[in-house]
């Protein structure tokens, strides 16, 4: 009897001793050479991959363009010299050059490295192709209404996508070259897209016109985790380039605080977020474009005092916890949605160079915030 006793009170002990020390490591901050070395496992997958395989995606392709993003947030950090050395042939390969579609945003998504790279080297060559287009942006009369036809998409931000793609580059460009006119178109046609695509009772962006009355399968709206992952990241890049006093600042601290709020919310047990942001069970699995940026977003907030730790922190470090464990033992990122505009299904096999983008822009975040 005392025997059995014993073996029940141990077995209990035990269990008791796992959930404590569970619990304790998910309490546990991670440390910067840790974030360190998992975006490199993760950045180095990706240069590798291409090297073997080459581009699936032309190199001015605003897939490539997002995963850039990335490259150069981690290419300043500590290590990462072969990461701007990778941007830099890219860009030299390109001639400096963005797409063919002059005025189709995904085209010009590459602008936004260009100009980060040509600030980081003194070089205006890198951001002089990209200047005579911007001017040409500059020119146009941005007059036509957003519906989704006369492929209007090809000229004007009619998606919500466009948001990470078209206004960031503007906004860097002007950084760079010291002319607000860029900033100040790129917050023009902000507004112009989100009165048309923001939904103010849900706090997100349908993705374009034609989701307006689409229902998931519960009934709810359908809000796109990696659309609305766009947005907010292309809201943090926006502020990136928005003096304090600018006059719009107060504007876009608000929509990103009430997006936050609204996405935090969503936000999965396990950190993670599905690609239907109000019906996660019809995709009941964990995406990591969306949380990837949603995680960029959130930490760059902390960064910039606009949200509070005790709130913001959680969400961050279980966000940044289900990324990491999307990452292979080869260093590649899973449970990337494909490329679409609408939510999909995922795998541990489903990968995209955005993802990766996404991946790396939110350890840098991460290792700022860690080494304050």
């Amino acid at each position: 009897m005392r025997t059995s006793v014993f073996k029940n009170l141990s077995a209990f002990l035990m269990i008791i001793c796992f959930v404590i020390t569970a619990h304790a490591a998910t309490d546990v901050d991670p440390r910067p050479k840790d974030v360190l070395k998992i975006m490199h496992r993760v950045a180095d997958w990706q240069l590798n991959n291409w090297k073997t395989k080459g581009f699936k995606y032309p190199k001015s392709d605003w897939t490539n363009g997002a995963c850039y993003t990335g490259l150069y947030s981690a290419g300043i950090l500590k290590g990462g010299k072969k990461y701007l050395q990778t941007l830099v042939r890219i860009g030299n390969d390109l001639e400096w050059n963005t797409g063919r579609r002059r005025f189709f945003a995904d085209d010009y998504c590459v602008g936004q490295t260009y100009a980060q790279l040509s600030m980081k080297y003194g070089n205006k060559k890198m951001i002089a192709p990209f200047v005579l287009l911007a001017d040409s942006i500059l020119a146009k009369p941005h007059d036509e209404p957003l519906n989704w036809k006369n492929n209007v998409h090809m000229r004007e931000w009619a998606w919500c996508d466009a948001l990470f793609m078209g206004p960031p580059s503007l906004a860097y460009l002007s950084t760079a070259t010291k002319d607000n006119r860029y900033l100040d178109m790129a917050v023009k046609l902000w507004w112009k897209t989100t009165d048309f695509l923001y939904d103010s009772t849900e706090h997100l962006y349908f993705r374009d016109e034609n989701y307006f009355h689409k229902k998931e399968k519960n009934g709810k709206k359908t809000f796109w985790s990696r659309g609305n992952g766009w947005v907010l990241a292309g809201l943090v890049r926006m502020m990136e380039n928005m003096p304090e006093q600018y006059p719009d600042r107060e504007r876009f601290e608000r929509l990103y605080k009430n997006m936050v709020a609204k996405v935090v919310s969503l936000q999965q047990p396990d950190g993670s977020w599905h690609a239907s942001l109000l019906d996660p069970e019809s995709f009941p699995i964990k995406e990591m474009s969306g949380t990837g940026f949603f995680c960029y977003a959130i930490l760059w907030g902390l960064n910039h005092g606009l949200l509070d730790k005790q709130t913001y922190w959680p969400a961050a470090t279980n966000a940044w916890a289900v990324l990491v464990s999307a990452v292979n033992t080869e260093g590649m990122l899973g449970y990337v949605q494909p490329v679409g505009a609408a939510p999909g299904k995922v795998n541990a096999e489903s990968t995209e160079v955005y993802g990766v983008g996404a991946f790396l822009l939110s350890g840098t975040q991460l290792y700022h915030y860690l080494k304050q």
